[in-house]
Formats: C-alpha cells, structure tokens, sequence
C-alpha cells in the first residue's frame, strides 16, 4: 500500500513539472509583475521557428525566385507569374506573417556590421542575399512575384495612371533616404524602422496598431491608380535590387525577336519603367562638353559636402529617437521641474513612465545613464554626417543622370526600374521564333 501511494506521489510530482516545463516552453519567461497595473501587450512579432522550418523557408524562397526566373526568361509567362504571386501572398504574407522578410532584413545586417555583439542567424542572411544574386543574375525577378508586399499590391492594379517622368524621379529620391534613416537608426541599435512602419504586415498579421492597418489599406487602394506604390518609392530594399538589376546578364526583353515599334509594351507598364527609342542626339561643341563635365565635377562634390554639413545640424534631433537618450532628457526634464519654484497642477499630478521606474529600480546610476547618451548622440553626429553625404551623392547623381544620352533603337525596359512583371512580353504582338 505504502508502494502504491508511493507511486502516485511520484507521478504527482512528474505531472507538475511536466506543466511547469509546457508553461516554460509556451512562454521563456514569466510575465512581468507591475504596482502600476501593467499588463503584458499582445504578442505581435510571431513566435520563432525551429531551425528545420527557417532553413525550409529559405529553400521556397530559393525555388520561388528560380521558378520566376525562368517563367520570365525562358517560358515569358504572366500567368505563371501571377500564380507564383498568390503563392507568394499566402505563404510569404499570410502564412509565414510577412517574416523572415528580404526588406527588413537590412537592419539586420546593417547591425550585425556595426555591432560584434549581435549574432545574425544564417537564414536572415539568405533571405538578404538571394534576391540580391538573382537581380544580379535576371533582374528584379524577386518583386515580379515572390516578396509578399510587392504581390498584394499588384492584384490592386487597376485603373493606372501614368506618371509625369520628373515626379517619378523626385519620388524615387525617398526610397535611398528611407534606405539611409534605417540603417543609421540599426547601426547605433536605436530601432528597425523599416519593420516598424511596414504598412502591410499589420494586415499579414491583423495584430497591428489601428493606424498601421489603415496605411495598409490606404496603400492597397492607391494602388488602383498608382501602381506598386510602396515598391517604386517608399522600399529601402528596391534601392539595392535597382542597383544589382542595371548590370543583370539576363534581363526581361520585351519582344522574343524583333521590335515593330507597336508601343503596346510602353502603355501595358503601369511603372513606365519602358523606355522610349532615342536615336538623335544633339551634337555639342567640345567646349560644351568640357563645361558641362566642369560644372559637374564641381556640383557632386559640393552637394555630398552640403548634404553631410546638412543634415549633421540635426544629429540631436535624429538622436532623440534612441530610447536611452530619449530617458537621459525625460530624467534631465523631471529634475528641472522638481528645482523649479512653480509647480503647476499638470506637473504635481505626474506619473513617473514604465521606462523611468525600470530604470531606479535597476541601479545604474544617473552619471552612467547621461555618459552611454552622450556617447550615442555623438555616434550620431558621424552618423548624420554620412547619412547626409549619401543624400547629397544621390541628388547629384540624378541630376548627373538627366544630362546623359544612351542611343536606343527599340523600346527597353529600364533594368533599374522594371520589376519583371511580365506585362509588356504578354501584350507584345511578335511571335517567338520556332
């Protein structure tokens, strides 16, 4: 009988800490316990993934980017690009929560250059590189229908309009200074920006802000009449694919031969990333040709210097964003009311933040906080320098770039620009070759 009961206080015991080790799993550490009444937010990152199923993601997104390729290359198929886009939407998008993503991923990379103490794991850089390879391989084959965010605006397609070539220029300046901000603000571990304002994962996820979801939705329905508009002038990541797309071996072609000069491509691309023949040029005098050459090589450098001077002026105002620095000025403005002789209603009914009472209840000291944030907003201070000597580049490129001439016989698509969205071979009237 004593064995029995024996028995039984032991499989007691084995039950709770059974429990107690599902609990510890569901959840890695316990919930935080506040006087304040705080209670834990909902979960809105998804929950990590075993290793197998991180490097099974990679594995689809290295077949997704493949099979595009080729549909786009070889079989010059729109209807398998879109097939791929829905797959693209229900796996990359809804499935997987817009996570591990191509476009977010650059804050990790940016950190994990900057900062030795912080690990990468392998498949955020896969999911970094890949696209990077294949644009480098066949142009933007990755936003043709494999990353989520470009594919649900693409089913929005509509009604589009075409945009005036001087907007498109000016708006596609906000992706490399979108580009810019987010790596200054992982470099010096402030916040990923990038993920944080991405207006299509609360609608992924359904657990975003209100807000979020709205800027969604508003960038879903202006996707009716502008088409992609996120891709072609918001996305950091479409920086990097233009680049590696310009030098691509194998580019989408309109026509499987010879051009007819139909113009059926040019109104088919919602993007007008088709390009117009040009075959006479001007001709200048030599005189003119140095002038021009002069008062570029003067500009660039002057603007990469103006922008860097810039833009440094509000390495303060940049910095405030970093949450230690945001706490040293909060600390600095409660001691300054607390020495002021007048105290209004509004400071004398004051709450101390989450952030500050964490903050003396973890014993550092006042001189250790306001020394790291000092360090910070000098880190800044480089780093606003660079950020705006990066912005003054790309301005002058661009003005660079409108007094250059490239002789074009047919229409072409603009490798930088074109998305690989198969829409002009589909309306082009040539037959392939047998």
């Amino acid at each position: 009988m004593l064995k029995k009961n024996f028995q039984k206080i032991l499989f007691f015991i084995f039950v709770i800490i059974s429990l107690q080790v599902y609990d510890a799993q569901a959840q890695r550490f316990p919930k935080p316990e506040f006087e304040s009444g705080h209670t834990q937010p909902v979960l809105e990152i998804p929950e990590s993934r075993s290793d197998f199923m991180e490097y099974l993601d990679v594995f689809i997104l290295f077949l997704a980017l493949s099979l595009v390729s080729w549909l786009v290359i070889k079989k010059r198929s729109r209807k398998g690009v879109l097939w791929v886009s829905i797959f693209s939407i229900l796996y990359f998008g809804f499935l997987r929560e817009g996570c591990v993503c191509s476009v977010g991923a650059i804050q990790n990379v940016a950190l994990a250059l900057f900062n030795p103490n912080y690990k990468i794991p392998l498949t955020v850089i896969a999911f970094f590189v890949l696209p990077l390879i294949y644009a480098l391989i066949f142009g933007r084959v990755f936003c043709a229908g494999v990353c989520p965010l470009g594919a649900i605006q693409d089913f929005f397609v509509l009604r589009p309009i075409q945009i005036p070539l001087w907007l498109q220029k000016l708006l596609g300046l906000i992706p490399y200074i979108y580009l810019g901000l987010a790596v200054l603000y992982a470099t010096t571990g402030t916040d990923f920006i990038i993920c944080r304002y991405d207006p299509f994962i609360g609608i992924f996820r359904m657990t975003a802000q209100f807000s979020m979801i709205v800027l969604g939705v508003v960038f879903l329905l202006t996707s009716v009449f502008v088409a992609r508009p996120y891709c072609r002038f918001f996305c950091p990541y479409s920086v990097l694919l233009n680049l590696f797309s310009r030098v691509s071996k194998y580019h989408l072609t309109i026509t499987p031969s010879k051009c007819v000069q139909c113009r059926l491509c040019e109104n088919s691309c919602p993007f007008g990333a088709i390009e117009q023949p040009e075959q006479l040029k001007m001709n200048e005098s030599r005189k003119q040709t140095v002038k021009r050459f002069v008062v570029l090589g003067t500009i660039i450098p002057l603007l990469v210097f103006v922008g860097g001077w810039t833009v440094s002026q509000f390495h303060e105002t940049l910095a405030k964003v970093h949450p230690k620095v945001l706490l040293a000025q909060e600390l600095v403005s409660l001691d300054t009311i607390s020495q002021s002789d007048t105290i209004t209603e509004i400071d004398s009914n004051y709450v101390e933040s989450i952030e500050i009472e964490a903050f003396k209840t973890s014993g550092e000291s006042y001189t250790e906080l306001y020394a790291d944030a000092n360090e910070i907003i000098k880190q800044f201070y480089i780093g606003a320098w660079i950020l705006g000597a990066y912005i003054g580049l790309v301005f002058a490129l661009t003005l660079a770039s409108l007094s250059t001439f490239r002789y074009r016989k047919n229409y072409e698509p603009n490798k930088g620009t074109c998305l690989s969205c198969a829409r002009c071979m589909d309306y082009c009237p040539i037959e392939p070759e047998t």
